[in-house]
């Protein structure tokens, strides 16, 4: 390989380089700043549900109540220690991630060679490009030797592009096509040698200019933040009301002002769901726990929630649905194409060997060129241990690709040395003018090569030539070449992408592709991926004529958009959350990144994917697999639904208590529920509507369902009838046997022992119903959650001991009563409950043995 020679050039000095530093600063590219966990607390507090809690517990230190108020401010404690491990832990993967932040450079200074981080890399230095070599900055080149770069993380192009030096005149021109004399920070050499001048650095190359764009894309808050903010303001004020009332009231039936105000604010705390927050809290975060199993890291907690509602999931094709690597997939000889890398264990067919064996010589031995490497892979199965493969040959000679011959050839000697053989392969029409084809065989090639093409292959020609021993001409045109065929790659789609699209369509999601590849590629992929209409594309060009009305109209028809630049994703992104879509966007690219900002959920890839992309998504998947998207999209439908379990159970156990709180306000007789009792309930509470509900398995058919509209809530007005429903027929159960109680002429003890058993196992019987909207209570029990049966034996282990025990009994003011008392109670409160499931009986029937939850 012919090797640079650098002596007419000194570089930049050591004092000119000081200076320009000082001027440009270093040639880094803009990035969120890593928060510190003192800055993560204090957002921790800034949150309205974090308030709310912090504000309950100060209120139980006012009115005395010690316990109660430590226990809130251990929740807190306990949230923000989940809340800063959750986010640290995240930075700390980002920060493993950065892996092309700051590439290695190798640049001329004061007239030597030296290789400098990345980020020193100033406006004027001289770079030297090499096979594998990550560009540190924009430049021009004023060199170039068979060089081709892949821009794909600029430009979508999963193929890398040819590189020519630059001439006078020649205007800058953004990534992508051939022979152009621009090299891009953060693109990847895969093949040959080049000598380029940095023109920018930082914030002013392409890579930073799309940064500088990212940051004027502001990420609106989740629907589920802003649902909780709702709902807090309406709790505080309901809760604020609540108490004046009932003190107003108090205070003039009773003429005791202080008992009216005590006696509301109890009532109040009473109903006052201080779960709210902890449920949330922990929903998410166990959650974004849940989600990391599956390879999926969450930065912004609330998207957990959000991907559940998504109704479009916009899809980077290269490197998201495909592999970005080139394969294999078709042999033409003879004028017959035989498909290739069907199966894993498949072998190149035996009329084809002759044609892989010349593609093989054709190649460098550690080629940088993906169609190389897919080539030389060939080798790796079967055919490599046939006669096809020369692993013992000496390269002779190399014949480097030019823009005036689009075709290389390798001179190898055979191993006895009685001949040259030479192996040429590259553009179609290139192999053909070596090959010196016919006009008749010429006609016939073009045929094959588009009917090749319209499946969105890559296409190489393949010739052979032999030589005798003397001396090599200079150029490849002096063999005597005899064409061999026609091999088409392309960039293969990742293992399980067609049936994660396929569970996306059952769920109701339209998956878009969006790529910078050609109409044809994109086409071929979208087919073979299972997206509806292939056909119908809108490519860059149209859509730059689009009005953005127009392509809001169009755009919710179309399944592929190609040919596509940075600044057209985020305008597809924007007119389908303008049609009032929740849009997924997934992306690995810094092309990517305001795209991925300003989609409701951006999903970045991990391994591929770049430091802008990945700091401006809300979820990264580190395995960069597709089908994670789908347990992500699984996760958040589970969530939204279970939340909507606890939220709804909340409102309903609170009821009862509430109510028997303010019956005794109004017949004037003994408080009933006294703190010891609200104690022991939010006991029980508390980790069933958490920890209980959060870790109950998904509804079978909670892919099967569209997704929920864009402005439901977690307490939508349905949803809170239903919960409020659910609690006043348990209350009436309650306050049946309150009365009966009474009325027996037991004691204000006795009766109160009786009254809060019924309570309780109205409780327990909430959470066993409402496990599950669909599947009735007694399937429900062999499904595995480890936490109800703690809940529910704890529960009652800690009620048999407080109404057996006397020591118990006088603490909770309670009286000896009848074990058939205690069997009628427990009865009353399952049965408040159980006509629920009558009602998911019929909903099973109605709808067909799929019943949509309340």
């Amino acid at each position: 390989m012919q090797i640079f020679s650098f002596d007419s050039l000194s570089g930049l000095s050591s004092a000119e380089v000081s200076r320009i530093q000082e001027v440009e600063g270093y040639n880094e590219i803009p990035s969120d700043r890593r928060r510190s966990p003192a800055a993560i607390i204090l957002g921790v507090f800034r949150e309205p549900m974090f308030l709310l809690l912090v504000a309950t517990g100060a209120i139980y230190f006012l009115l005395g109540d010690i316990q109660e108020g430590f226990l809130m401010l251990s929740f807190v404690i306990v949230i923000i220690g989940i809340t800063v491990y959750q986010e640290n832990k995240t930075e700390k993967a980002l920060e493993s991630l950065r892996n092309l932040s700051s590439p290695r450079a190798l640049v001329i200074r004061d007239g030597n060679l030296v290789r400098i981080p990345g980020r020193e890399v100033v406006t004027g230095d001289y770079l030297v490009l090499s096979e594998g070599d990550r560009v540190p900055a924009d430049g021009v080149l004023l060199y170039s030797q068979s060089l081709s770069v892949d821009e794909s993380l600029l430009t979508g192009e999963s193929v890398p592009v040819r590189k020519t030096a630059g001439r006078e005149g020649l205007e800058p021109s953004p990534p992508g096509g051939d022979d152009l004399p621009f090299v891009y920070s953060g693109t990847l050499v895969v093949q040959g040698q080049g000598l380029a001048r940095v023109t920018a650095i930082g914030q002013k190359t392409e890579m930073g200019k799309i940064g500088r764009a990212l940051m004027a894309v502001e990420r609106e808050d989740s629907l589920l933040k802003r649902e909780v903010a709702g709902i807090v303001r309406k709790i505080a004020v309901a809760g604020m009301s609540l108490c004046a009332v009932i003190a107003v009231v108090y205070g003039l039936s009773h003429a005791s002002w202080v008992d009216g105000l005590l006696a509301g604010i109890t009532l109040a705390m009473a109903i006052l769901p201080e779960e709210f927050p902890v449920v949330l809290t922990v929903f998410l975060a166990l959650g974004a726990w849940r989600l990391s199993r599956y390879h999926v890291l969450t930065r912004q907690v609330p998207a957990v929630e959000t991907l559940g509602a998504a109704t479009v999931l916009c899809v980077d094709k290269t490197g998201t649905l495909t592999e970005n690597r080139m394969s294999v997939k078709a042999f033409c000889c003879n004028g017959e194409v035989t498909p290739f890398g069907c199966r894993s264990d498949e072998t190149v067919p035996d009329s084809c060997h002759e044609l892989a064996e010349f593609a093989i010589l054709a190649c460098k031995k550690d080629p940088f060129d993906p169609m190389e490497k897919a080539l030389l892979s060939l080798a790796a199965g079967e055919f490599g241990k046939t006669e096809h493969v020369h692993a013992s040959w000496d390269l002779v000679q190399e014949y480097p690709l030019s823009p005036e011959l689009m075709a290389m050839s390798n001179v190898w000697r055979s191993r006895d040395g009685s001949e040259f053989v030479i192996a040429a392969k590259g553009a179609p029409e290139a192999i053909a003018d070596l090959c010196h084809l016919e006009p008749g065989r010429r006609t016939d090639l073009d045929n094959q090569v588009d009917a090749l093409a319209s499946q969105g292959l890559r296409i190489l020609g393949v010739a052979k030539a032999s030589f005798r021993p003397a001396a090599l001409p200079d150029n490849q045109h002096a063999f005597s070449f005899t064409f061999l065929g026609l091999i088409g790659f392309a960039d293969p789609v990742r293992p399980g992408v067609r049936e994660g699209v396929a569970e996306c369509r059952a769920a109701g999601i339209r998956v878009v592709m969006i790529t910078g590849d050609y109409p044809l590629t994109a086409r071929s992929v979208g087919a073979e991926i299972g997206l509806p209409d292939v056909d119908h594309i809108i490519t860059g060009p149209e859509l730059d004529r689009l009005t953005d009305a127009e392509l809001e109209e169009r755009g919710r028809l179309t399944s592929i958009f190609a040919r596509v630049v940075p600044a057209q994703k985020l305008r597809i992104v924007q007119a389908h959350k303008k049609h009032g879509e929740v849009v997924a966007m997934t992306g690995d690219g810094v092309n990517d990144a305001p795209a991925l900002r300003a989609a409701d959920i951006g999903i970045a890839m991990g391994r591929r994917g770049t430091d802008v992309a990945r700091e401006s998504a809300s979820l990264v998947l580190l395995d960069d697999n597709f089908t994670s998207i789908v347990a992500a999209v699984r996760m958040g439908r589970r969530i939204f639904d279970n939340l909507k379990k606890a939220m709804a159970y909340i409102f309903s156990i609170h009821v009862p208590i509430a109510g028997m709180s303010l019956v005794p306000v109004l017949l004037a007789t003994p408080l009933v529920l006294l703190p010891a009792h609200i104690v022991f309930l939010e006991l029980i509470i508390d980790p069933a509507c958490s920890i209980v509900f959060e870790s109950e398995r998904e509804e079978e058919d909670i892919m099967k369902r569209p997704p929920r509209k864009r402005d439901e809530g977690i307490i939508s007005g349905k949803a809170l009838q239903f919960g409020l429903f659910q609690g006043g027929v348990a209350f009436a159960g309650v306050l049946l046997v309150y009365l009966w109680a009474l009325l027996s002429g037991m004691g204000d003890d006795e009766a109160r022992t009786l009254t809060f058993v019924t309570v309780v196992a109205a409780n327990l019987g909430l959470i066993l119903i409402n496990r599950s909207w669909t599947l009735p209570f007694w399937e429900t029990l062999g499904l595995p959650n480890r936490a109800f049966w703690i809940v529910i034996s704890g529960t009652l282990l800690c009620l048999a001991l407080v109404i057996s025990l006397p020591p118990m009994r006088d603490l909770f003011s309670f009286a000896p009563v009848s074990a058939m008392a205690l069997l009628v109670a427990s009865a009353a409160g399952v049965a408040s409950v159980l006509w629920f499931e009558v009602f998911k009986f019929w909903k099973r029937k109605t709808a067909g043995n799929t019943a949509t939850p309340p």
